[in-house]
């Protein structure tokens, strides 16, 4: 499947977007918990965006996810003033859990020793 660029540009718009409004939520927030953006796909109708999202510690990972869900609304208005000028139909978020860095972190534990089995 091969994205257009009009798809590319709206996914990065929403990436960026995202990114950002959890990045403030997070400095507001009194939990310490970090949630990112990893990636941002639209389909060729512009009808739904696939959001990616990290969270670390992995402890917040079914809280935070559970909170996004309920506040999907939200987001979705929250993007519609945000990108009134770009696209006339919002799309539709579907949010999902990117676990890609775990096996990262899981790494960098074991080179500092952290590891259940720490490197040599």
């Amino acid at each position: 499947m091969n994205e257009s660029n009009r798809q590319r540009k709206i996914a990065q718009i929403i990436q960026e977007d995202f990114a950002e409004l959890f990045r403030k939520q997070a400095s507001e927030s009194k939990q310490n918990f970090l949630v990112s953006v990893s990636d941002a796909k639209v389909t060729p109708d512009l009808g739904i965006a696939r959001i990616y999202l990290s969270i670390f510690p992995q402890e917040f990972r079914g809280p935070v996810m559970k909170e996004i869900e309920t506040n999907k609304a939200q987001y979705r208005n929250y993007l519609g003033q945000k990108m009134a000028k770009q696209v006339r139909i919002i799309p539709d978020l579907q949010f999902y859990l990117d676990t890609s860095l775990d096996d990262v972190e899981k790494i960098e534990r074991e080179l500092r020793g952290e590891g259940d089995n720490p490197v040599l």
